[in-house]
Parts: structure tokens; C-alpha cells; sequence
């Protein structure tokens, strides 16, 4: 199979019709064999009929049924999973991305050899309160991933090799940075095409601008510190201990000296209090750095999901 198209969704009724046709159109026109798997994650609308009603009239439809809302994340770590084609593309459901896009980026992948081609919405028709935040969240991304050719992270028309989607785990909210996901896990050929992108047609955006970027902040945070200390958590909280707990202790021993020579009660110092209690954090940094270690990664059930129902796979 050359393509599959993965497509996440919640209460996107109106638009699912017109996106898997123009989609259907543009495989037909270029003589892809395909598959679009369309997830719902927990919608409350008419979606997943819609999306039975589809797989009634075309055999390339298949879908996924979540029982609640996970997040956009957990969509696609199962749509990855059930993907047979040789290039993975994905793309929000909102009609925003543009299924013309799929030849080119179907052909960097396959032609030019890149593992990864994620797409830049160089000209966006998105509000001030969602732009903003969207322009300094992927100045900061570009810096702490050195991923410099990418302008974003966060966009949903990407493509992927095979092989990528099936090496990567997308949990929690990591879909803004599978970029970063992709080169942690020794995928290096990462580049960017341009595409057009389109205001909405049907309903509101799910996702508010400011809030979107403070949590993009927060999971930067938190995949940079899982890259850099995930295995070995014992190499900053241990460091830090260490610090801390020595620190202290040569405070407390020039206490001692000072004692000894008639010059101050210990217990008559703050700096004695400073000392103990600098002594007492290092002792729990290093305890946290070496319980880390004990179950580092070791997580069950973290991608486990409530699935109602399942069609075409």
C-alpha cells in the first residue's frame, strides 16, 4: 500500500463527507493504492455514523471509536499503530489542510528519502490569539530540539516513512513535537514543505491560542527532560543531591569549628538551620534520582485506551 492517511477527529460531522472525497479524488487522480483511517476521539456528534456510512460505499475507509476523549495525541498513537502504508500522512479533519498537498509530500518521502516532512502554514487565516502563541512556542521548540529548519512543529498535514510512525510513542500531548519524538528515536532527515492553508469552514477551533501555548510549554519541558535524564534520572537528581547534601555539610563542619573555638552556639545560627536543611534536600534529591532509575520507563498501561468499536481493520 503506498499511503495511508491518518485523520483524528472530534465533532467534525459537516466536514468528514468533504474531506474523504477530495481526498478519494486526489489518490484516484495519481493511482495510489491507500487507506484513511479516521479516529474519533470521543466525539458527541454525528461523526462515527458518518464515518460507518463511508465505509459502507468505500473499502479504503476504516476507523477507530474511542468511548470518551483522550486528546489528539492518543488518536493518532492508535491510527500509527493500525497504518500499513508505505508513507503515513496525517491531517486535521477541519478542512484547514488541504488533501492536494498529499502527491509532494508522498513524493519526498518515497523519492527524496526524508523520514519526516512536516508542513509550514507560511500564510495562515487563524486569529491573533491563536498565531501569537504559535510563533514564540515554535521559536522556543526550534531551540531546545535543534531541529533549526522547522517553522512548525505543531502542524497537522505532515508525512511520514513508514517505519518512523511504528519507532515513536505519542502519548499524553507529544503530537506537537513528533519532530523531536522522530529524531530522539535516530530519524535525522527531517524536512518542510509549505502548504496552503485554509479558515475553517464548519464549526470553531477546539483549541484556544494561549492555552495551547502554555501547555506546549510545559510538554517541552517535559520531553526535554525525558530525552536528556529519562533513562538516567540518577545523573540530575543524583548531581544535585550530591551538591546540596555537601554544600550543607561543609557549613555544618565550619559551624562545628566555630563552636569549638568558643565563638557561637550552633543552635544560635540561622546558618545552622540553612546547613540541616540544605543537608536534608540533597538526601531527598538523591533518593529521587536513584528511585527514578528503579522504574525508569517502566510504565504499564500508559498507552492503553477505551476502544468501542472498530471497522475496516
Amino acid at each position: 500500500m503506498d499511503i495511508s492517511v491518518v485523520i483524528p477527529l472530534y465533532n467534525e460531522e459537516e466536514s468528514i463527507p468533504e474531506l474523504f472525497g477530495w481526498i478519494e479524488r486526489v489518490m484516484e487522480a495519481n493511482k495510489f493504492t491507500y487507506e484513511v483511517i479516521f479516529i474519533s476521539d470521543g466525539s458527541t456528534d454525528r461523526s462515527w455514523p458518518i464515518i460507518e456510512e463511508l465505509r459502507q460505499r468505500s473499502e479504503h475507509v476504516k476507523g477507530i471509536k474511542f468511548r470518551r476523549n483522550y486528546g489528539k495525541s492518543p488518536a493518532l498513537y492508535c491510527g500509527f499503530a493500525e497504518a500499513q502504508g508505505d508513507v503515513v500522512i496525517t491531517m486535521d479533519a477541519d478542512l484547514q489542510d488541504s488533501p492536494d498537498e498529499i502527491p509532494e509530500l508522498y513524493h519526498m518521502i518515497a523519492d527524496e528519502h526524508y523520514d519526516l516532512v512536516s508542513g509550514y502554514k507560511k500564510k495562515r487565516h487563524d486569529p491573533l490569539s491563536k498565531t501569537l502563541p504559535t510563533k514564540l512556542f515554535n521559536a522556543t521548540a526550534r531551540k531546545v530540539s535543534g531541529i533549526k529548519n522547522l517553522h512548525d512543529f505543531n502542524c497537522g498535514l505532515k508525512a511520514y516513512r513508514r517505519d518512523v510512525v511504528k519507532n515513536i510513542e505519542v502519548y499524553g500531548e507529544m503530537h506537537r513535537y513528533i519532530p523531536y519524538l522522530a529524531k530522539n528515536a535516530g530519524f535525522t532527515k527531517i524536512g518542510e514543505k509549505v502548504v496552503h492553508h485554509q479558515a475553517r469552514k464548519y464549526g470553531e477551533s477546539k483549541f484556544m491560542g494561549w492555552n495551547r501555548f502554555v501547555n506546549g510549554y510545559l510538554d517541552l519541558l517535559t520531553l526535554w527532560f525525558l530525552s536528556t535524564f529519562g533513562k538516567k534520572p540518577m545523573h540530575v537528581f543524583g548531581f544535585l543531591g550530591s551538591l546540596m547534601f555537601f554544600v550543607g555539610f561543609v557549613a555544618f563542619i565550619i559551624l562545628c569549628i566555630s563552636k569549638f573555638m568558643g565563638k557561637i552556639f550552633i543552635t544560635d545560627s540561622p546558618y545552622f538551620y540553612i546547613a540541616l536543611t540544605t543537608m536534608l534536600m540533597g538526601t531527598q534529591f538523591f533518593l529521587a534520582g536513584f528511585l527514578g532509575d528503579l522504574i525508569s520507563r517502566s510504565s504499564s498501561g500508559r498507552n492503553e485506551y477505551q476502544i468501542e468499536k472498530i471497522i475496516g481493520i
